[in-house]
């Protein structure tokens, strides 16, 4: 998944009840540390297996001058 710290492997998932986010505990993939971060923080990383393909970037369009 990919977090505000940068990409990493979810190894937990850890739920305070219904007042708090659930928190997920990370190990980043750049040097192994390890995070807690807020559900509203992560994002679910590419992964072409399973149809989650990374958005097309946009073209430029150079206007023709004739």
């Amino acid at each position: 998944m990919t977090t505000p710290h940068g990409p990493g492997l979810a190894h937990f998932l850890l739920d305070y009840g219904p007042e708090s986010h659930l928190m997920w505990v990370v190990f980043l993939d750049a040097d192994g540390a390890c995070w807690t971060v807020p559900n509203p923080e992560i994002r679910m990383a590419n992964n072409w297996s399973l149809g989650r393909r990374p958005k097309p970037r946009p073209t430029a369009v150079v206007p023709l001058t004739g």
